[in-house]
């Protein structure tokens, strides 16, 4: 892109608050050229934008114009962007399949437009649920079936028919169309996240729905104190088993769950309810899928996608976009919108960051820290300014939204905005935090696990850029790896979860160590907090979904449910001190404070203690000593009460600490804290303790 501003020397660039990023971290300075043209390529594509565009919002409503639109007058507009193609026609059940009587007309740059005017009787051409394709004449000559980019509803074929899924015209009379009757909830200051999968929330041997998710595990979500759901595998897939990060048809909900009214429904109901509802968006690639995804759409292997190696990701199998096209640029940009909108999604998860941010994709790519690898040749301007763009648009349109960031590479300003020069994300996620309890489980004995080691991941983080802290998400519940609770019990979970069983020692460990993990991972990991469906509870297996390697089984691809509903077994326990974790934070706020204020790591004790939002944690890792008259530093003088414990029956512990005393401090110095409280911790057990005055 070479716009006015990025032909400038890059000094002289103005980047509104530079100064506010490069005052925080002085370190970036000798980066602040770079970050300079990084802002100049962003504000010449906004220039485009406006220029060639329409301007922003009208830019970003792209599925407006392309794709297959009915009008008010039930003309049918049918446009598609195919730089690449000889000729476009429309067919389908409309015109008994006649691939040459509905010829495109061709427009300027690559595009093609189509009218169909309504019937005799005034309805639209083309029938609601119908089914249409279309048909890309390549200059090669050949005749080729295509799904529209833009597609809005595409469903899985009869098995009898083969595995390409089918584009059917979505147009719903208007008594059938879900109308939102509940506004969008406020943007939460503490962000409690419930990342689900809707096919998987069922105990059925089969695909879960989006209507028995509204019924049966939305009011599972409020009662665990959950304020946001993270909504996986939405966009269209072909292949259940990628999980979703296999794209095919970007516009189009997946149909396997049910129709656009139902998920609409689904939201509206999580919104009535007061949660905030996020998408899973997979940009940084999309499926090899011809007949039925993006890929060589208009008979060349360009169009959305760099040609050549550069368009291809080894590892992932899938196809890259060309973020600098103008058309890709419309097409993710309106997609973004178009989830925004028409299902009123309240933000983004968006996945494989990293692999946008360099060329190597992430492949291979160490990240030392050292600010060379975030500001140098290897990093793609191309994707870090969609980015940029992406950030910028959602933030300008929808104040409230959220964007996360998966990036395991962790370059300085992610989480800072666009005008700073920076990627603009509301948060990123601590990937280095389920990576450490994994290690930590598979690797260390209890008795060697290091406190400020532990601490550091926890706490690893820059300044003033928000972190989503989790303990485990779908990666470590895929099988080939294990839930935290599987490395902790493993079969033992089989034959000895039941209140009435033998004591089990691996049981009792496992029970206390997940609850700490978790809630040490909720109170210091960062500013926002993440579980994945079914891990709450200790969820026993992996999950795999259906495929040939398995027989095509569902019998890990869902939820069993009914584990956590049985009062004779032990799964209540995690699932309560799950609900507790979220309850308490929720009177207390510590998400939205400041990073907590360490004062204990002590490696013979076991014992870390750190206060964050007035509230004070006490951490035993020991796995046999427990202390009496225990001191603990604390800065602010007062009655103290313990309103969080992990002994507590209810949470399966053993009910060894009285909750009901109140402990005053000592006003005495101790670990660089003003004052000192003196409590009882027990072994494998944590406490919260909070000033009697802010019960």
């Amino acid at each position: 892109m070479g716009g006015k501003y990025s032909k400038m020397d890059p000094m002289e660039v103005e980047v509104p608050h530079i100064h506010s990023l490069l005052d925080r971290d002085p370190y970036l300075k000798p980066y602040e050229k770079e970050i300079r043209r990084r802002y100049a390529v962003f504000k010449d594509f906004l220039d485009s934008i406006d220029e060639n565009g329409g301007g922003l919002d009208k830019f970003t409503q792209g599925y407006k114009y392309f794709g297959i639109n009915v009008q008010q007058d039930n003309t049918i507009i049918c446009r598609e962007w195919a730089p690449g193609a000889k000729q476009l026609f429309l067919t389908g059940e409309f015109n008994g399949w006649n691939r040459d009587s509905h010829p495109y007309k061709k427009l300027e740059y690559g595009k093609w437009e189509l009218t169909l005017p309504p019937k005799g009787d005034g309805t639209p051409a083309i029938n609601h649920l119908s089914e249409i394709k279309v048909v890309v004449e390549t200059y090669e000559g050949s005749k080729e079936d295509r799904l529209s980019p833009y597609a809005t509803y595409v469903v899985e074929p009869p098995k009898e028919e083969g595995t390409i899924y089918k584009q059917k015209l979505w147009n719903p009379p208007q008594t059938e169309r879900h109308i939102f009757r509940n506004g969008k909830p406020r943007r939460p200051e503490s962000l409690r996240i419930y990342e689900c999968h809707v096919g998987i929330a069922t105990s059925d041997y089969r695909v879960g729905t989006y209507d028995e998710f509204t019924e049966k595990i939305l009011p599972r979500i409020v009662k665990q104190g959950y304020n946001c759901i993270q909504l996986m595998a939405v966009m269209e897939h072909a292949y259940y088993a990628s999980f979703g990060y296999q794209v095919t048809s970007f516009y189009a909900a997946s149909s396997r769950y049910g129709t656009p009214e139902q998920l609409k429904r689904m939201i509206d109901r999580a919104h009535e309810l007061g949660l905030v509802v996020l998408l899973d968006m997979v940009h940084s690639h999309a499926s090899k899928n011809v007949m039925d995804g993006l890929n060589r759409f208009d008979g060349t292997d360009s169009c959305f996608f760099h040609s050549g190696p550069r368009g291809e990701h080894a590892l992932w199998d899938s196809r890259l976009f060309n973020y600098s096209e103008f058309e890709v640029l419309r097409f993710l940009l309106s997609n973004l919108r178009w989830y925004l909108e028409e299902y009123q999604f309240d933000g983004f998860r968006f996945d494989g960051v990293t692999s946008m941010l360099y060329h190597s994709r992430g492949i291979g790519q160490g990240f030392s820290g050292h600010y060379d690898d975030y500001f140098g040749l290897g990093v793609d301007t191309e994707g870090v300014v969609y980015l940029m763009l992406a950030n910028h648009m959602i933030h300008t349109l929808y104040k409230d939204a959220i964007t996360i960031a998966e990036d395991v590479s962790g370059m300085p300003g992610s989480c800072r905005p666009v005008t700073e020069g920076c990627l603009g994300f509301d948060y990123r996620l601590a990937m280095a935090i389920p990576d450490k309890w994994i290690e930590l489980l598979k690797h260390v004995p209890d008795d060697n696990w290091e406190m400020g080691n532990i601490v550091h991941t926890l706490t690893n983080r820059r300044w003033m850029e928000k972190n989503v802290a989790y303990a485990e998400s779908h990666d470590q519940a895929l099988v080939g790896d294990k839930t935290i609770a599987f490395w902790l019990m493993d079969k033992e979970m089989y034959t000895h979860m039941s209140t009435l069983s033998e004591p089990s020692q691996i049981i009792d460990r496992g029970i206390a160590l997940h609850k700490l993990i978790r809630f040490i991972t909720h109170a210091l990991g960062g500013e926002a907090y993440l579980n994945f469906i079914g891990n709450e509870f200790g969820h026993p297996e992996w999950l795999d979904f259906p495929r040939a390697g398995n027989n095509s089984s569902y019998h890990y691809a869902r939820r069993q449910w009914n584990l956590v509903d049985d009062e004779l077994l032990k799964y209540k326990f995690l699932n309560n001190w799950d609900a507790a974790m979220n309850k308490t934070e929720a009177k207390y706020g510590w998400l939205a404070a400041n990073p907590g204020y360490v004062s204990m790591k002590h490696e013979g004790d076991k014992i870390i203690a750190f206060e964050r939002a007035g509230v004070l944690f006490v951490f035993n890792f020991h796995p046999t000593k427990s202390f009496t008259d225990y001191r603990i530093g604390v800065e602010e003088a007062g009655d103290y009460r313990i309103v969080l414990s992990s002994d507590d029956k209810q949470f399966g512990g053993y009910n060894r600490i009285d909750t009901s005393l109140s402990y005053l401090t000592t006003p005495e110095g101790y670990c660089g804290r003003r004052n000192y409280v003196q409590v009882y911790i027990p072994s494998r057990t944590a406490i919260a303790m909070a000033k009697v005055e802010t019960l």
